[in-house]
């Protein structure tokens, strides 16, 4: 009974399902090859489809990085190489994508029909104006007045506020994470949540399959929904080739009763709350947003939640989650959450932390736990510098994965030659994720400086213009920094440079 308890486990059956992954695209190049060994018309018309697709690469609007990689498959493997990316490379209009990209148009419109209007006229600096504007147009989510904001510098902080105000639900708790992990901090969540859902709080969770594979059994899943606890799986681990299985929700939610949100970096995991020191001093950073701007997150909670609910589960009626208490907090400059989509073209992450570089005059600082980026994303960094911006960027000094560490170093040397300032922290693992720019514009939020935040994951953040709390923001880095080291330099040898190219080639995919 504990060995098939053993081989059953999530965790052994998502290996299996690699292994059957793994298999099928060995069965897929075998029959291509076969294919073309015995019937060259029908391999004629492969090598014509790989033809067409460089073509199309060529002049797609993607990341170079992007290209190269599908190019060199392709060029590598005519016959199937086409095929593999007509069917895995490009984001084609599945049944899934076709629910997310309905139900976003529903809460666009909720958003263009209310009575909450961007606030932008009331932004002082044109540019920072037309940042606002670009989100409002790409995301749909304005930015807000009348929103009270608190940041923390560690997740144990928000997390001792994140029970207080779970605690005094009295209409519905929305909860959306990435990883969710059996945990002391897991413990006292569900307990509140079960307990709450007993007293008739409209209690719903949202996990991401991948990422809290361990915990979420069926069985477990079953459990919860027996205590009136609604339950979202995004996104299935199948053991079939999918692209959209490459596209993860990464985003941090909890939203209360319509008047009190939290995002941030961190997961519901112990490591996030410093009660496991594996890596050390655990760094991460959110806020805590109350008032008007706590609309976008339940929106955004529920776009999700009505494109992959049970049938009956669907929240029709977004009004009766709106914010219906007659507090209103003072006014603190603008606030604009945002979320980002792989679905839908628009590299909104990575084009907003573009726009605030290419905007600052004086300084820009960084939290980033992984440094993997784009050619677009290091010519902005490399611009802001020779502006004469004082630009300085804190990543990890002690690595979660090894590999990953090795990459973000890699990146330095486009940084460091044009005068950044690159700090390590030292204590433990950064895992924050936020920039700050010339005491007057702040971003905290999932968005890592990676590709898998940038181009393949959904994420979230919170956008602040003119509020008290960029001064912590700021005065948070420049503690990190002092905690951390500064790296001067990089040393090349031939054989660095030979890993770090393969390693670049698969950048996109890490």
């Amino acid at each position: 009974m504990k060995i098939w308890k053993s081989i059953t486990t999530r965790l052994n059956i998502i290996i299996f399902f690699v292994v059957l992954i793994i298999a099928q695209v060995i069965i897929f190049i075998a029959v291509a090859n076969r294919i073309a060994n015995h019937l060259p018309a029908l391999s004629i018309i492969f090598y014509l489809i790989s033809f067409f697709v460089i073509l199309d690469l060529i002049q797609k609007d993607k990341a170079s990085a992007y290209k190269v990689k599908w190019l060199i498959i392709v060029m590598s493997f005519p016959v199937f190489g086409g095929i593999v990316y007509l069917l895995y490379g490009d984001k084609r209009p599945t049944r899934k994508i076709a629910a997310m990209m309905k139900e976003h148009a529903l809460i666009a419109n909720v958003l263009d029909c209310d009575s909450v209007k961007s606030s932008s006229c009331r932004v002082g600096c044109d540019r920072s104006a037309g940042l606002i504007q670009y989100i409002r147009r790409a995301s749909s989510y304005p930015a807000f007045e009348n929103t009270g904001a608190k940041y923390y510098t560690f997740g144990e902080l928000m997390f001792e506020d994140m029970l207080t105000e779970l605690e005094s639900a009295e209409k519905f708790i929305f909860v959306e994470y990435f990883i969710i992990s059996e945990s002391k901090m897991w413990d006292r969540i569900i307990e509140i949540l079960i307990r709450k859902a007993a007293d008739g709080v409209d209690v719903r969770l949202i996990f991401d399959d991948f990422g809290s594979l361990k915990l979420f059994t069926n069985s477990y899943i079953a459990d919860l929904r027996s205590k009136n606890i609604k339950i979202v799986r995004f996104s299935p681990i199948v053991p079939f080739l999918s692209g959209f299985m490459n596209n993860r929700n990464h985003r941090k939610i909890v939203v209360i009763d319509g008047h009190t949100a939290f995002n941030g970096g961190m997961n519901i995991a112990d490591e996030y709350i410093n009660l496991n020191d594996r890596l050390g001093l655990w760094k991460d950073t959110g806020v805590r947003l109350k008032g008007d701007a706590v609309w976008s997150f339940t929106l955004m909670f529920i776009e999700t939640w009505d494109a992959f609910c049970k049938p009956g589960e669907r929240i029709d009626d977004y009004t009766s989650y709106k914010n219906m208490s007659t507090e209103k907090p003072v006014s603190d400059g603008l606030v604009l959450p945002y979320g980002d989509s792989p679905l839908d073209g628009e590299q909104l992450g990575e084009n907003v932390y573009i726009e605030i570089l290419n905007q600052a005059r004086s300084y820009v600082y960084i939290f980033t736990p992984y440094l993997i980026i784009s050619e677009k994303m290091i010519h902005a960094l490399q611009m802001a510098a020779k502006r004469g911006v004082d630009v300085r960027i804190v990543t990890p000094g002690i690595p979660d994965k090894k590999i990953v560490y090795r990459l973000t170093r890699s990146y330095y040397r486009y940084l460091l030659d044009v005068g950044i300032r690159i700090y390590e922290y030292s204590l433990g693992f950064l895992h924050a994720k936020s920039f700050v720019c010339d005491d007057e514009i702040a971003v905290v939020g999932t968005i890592n400086l990676d590709y898998r935040s940038l181009y393949l994951h959904f994420e979230c953040a919170t956008l602040l213009y003119n509020s008290s709390i960029i001064k912590d923001v700021k005065e948070d880095a420049l503690k990190t920094m002092s905690d951390g080291r500064e790296v001067f330099s990089e040393k090349r040898t031939f054989l660095n440079e030979f890993i770090d190219a393969i390693l670049h080639f698969f950048a996109p995919l890490m």
